[in-house]
């Protein structure tokens, strides 16, 4: 158990979401270790005692997340509730703990994975292991950031003022380029590939790369590659930066059962390759790519309120289309959606969720693709936020 938890801490610290040494977490075994000494473990234990959980994380998490955080915690009441998919389908709300207290927290973690603690940072629990604790710390910094800068967009349109917005975002845009790699380019392997050997260490050197890049945290995204009529994907649940025995080789006339164990998002993905000549899927959730996607002003549209499933709108970011769809194959799935808006183009945006993008040969293509995407849609958000604020001022 010390060794999980020690292996969470500093991958809280290698992923760039704390510093070193402050990482706080807990696991129980005959009772609870931890990885650290620290006076807050006495408090955090009599919460693991009022919850059926097997691991808690506490940590405060680097700028621009800390501030976004404390700007979070400033301006609700009890909990905070953003759009994106992560949101809906796995934390549902953010509540807020306004004291590191075991009588405020254990209620609200009966309900929700996680919480933020006014001042102090996160507090993420895990059912079986420390991994589902860092899952869950790593979606709530994600889902915030998605959440501030979305907020922020709506209140300019508006034309109304969000002054401590308007003043935090300059310092806020300027950490989070630290906290970005200095240069996202890789030297990923040229394909294309035919051993299945070769595919297994092509992917898992691609999604590595695309954690290191920062366009995902670890999980949530997945890879493919197709040859032979197998699509080699990764397990659902994996973690993109340990592939290694987590990815599945799903024949396409269905003649073995590793379709089970595969990625949710297989349908979709057989489906891409089926229609074209693509060889490598990559699909990431860059920060930047899901803000532009839930950013529509059409306020009476008739499916407000339901645009990751309904929209009808054709909707770009320069050649990139945004489209709706839910994880898997129901009526409304990307299984549906996704291939046609694919096909011709460099990759797609799904509404609130992330970017899939292609390559025909190895993932050198579809690698450049996910970082030129989510620069372009930085870019873009940047240039509303001016336009905006210049209208704004005119107002």
């Amino acid at each position: 158990m010390l060794k999980l938890l020690n292996k969470y801490a500093q991958k809280l610290v290698n992923h760039g979401l704390c510093l070193p040494d402050t990482p706080l977490v807990g696991g129980v075994n005959d009772c609870v270790l931890w990885n650290r000494q620290d006076p807050h473990s006495t408090e955090l234990e009599k919460i693991v005692a009022g919850l059926n959980i097997n691991s808690i994380i506490l940590a405060r998490p680097v700028e621009p997340f800390a501030s976004i955080l404390d700007y979070h915690c400033r301006n609700c009441t009890a909990e905070f509730v953003p759009e994106d998919t992560e949101t809906r389908t796995f934390l549902h709300a953010i509540p807020v703990a306004r004291s590191l207290t075991a009588a405020e927290i254990i209620p609200l973690l009966q309900k929700r994975k996680g919480c933020v603690v006014e001042g102090q940072g996160i507090i993420a629990t895990g059912t079986v292991s420390p991994e589902q604790a860092f899952v869950v710390f790593s979606s709530i910094i994600f889902s915030a950031f998605v959440k501030f800068f979305v907020d922020y967009a709506y209140v300019l349109q508006t034309g109304a003022a969000d002054e401590e917005a308007r003043e935090m975002l300059p310092a806020l845009l300027a950490t989070y380029d630290q906290f970005l790699p200095n240069d996202p380019t890789v030297e990923l392997e040229a394909g294309t590939f035919s051993t299945p050997d070769e595919i297994v260490q092509a992917m898992i050197a691609a999604g590595r790369a695309t954690v290191d890049a920062r366009m995902v945290d670890s999980f949530f995204g997945n890879i493919s590659y197709f040859a032979h009529d197998n699509v080699y994907i990764s397990q659902t649940g994996s973690s993109l930066d340990e592939l290694a025995s987590c990815i599945d080789a799903c024949p396409l006339d269905n003649s073995a059962c590793t379709g089970i164990t595969a990625s949710s998002e297989l349908v979709a993905h057989r489906d891409i390759y089926l229609g074209g000549e693509q060889r490598a899927i990559l699909h990431g959730h860059p920060k930047f790519s899901v803000i532009m996607s839930m950013l529509c002003f059409e306020e009476q549209c008739q499916n407000r309120g339901k645009c990751h499933i309904r929209c009808k709108k054709e909707r770009f970011i320069g050649d990139i289309p945004i489209i709706p769809g839910e994880v898997g194959t129901g009526p409304r799935g990307l299984s549906r959606t996704l291939p046609p808006a694919v096909q011709g183009r460099r990759g797609a945006i799904v509404y609130g969720h992330g970017v899939f993008t292609v390559g025909h040969k190895d993932f050198r293509e579809a690698f450049t693709n996910l970082s030129a995407i989510e620069d372009q849609c930085r870019q873009a958000y940047l240039q509303l936020i001016a336009d905006l604020s210049a209208g704004s001022a005119q107002g």
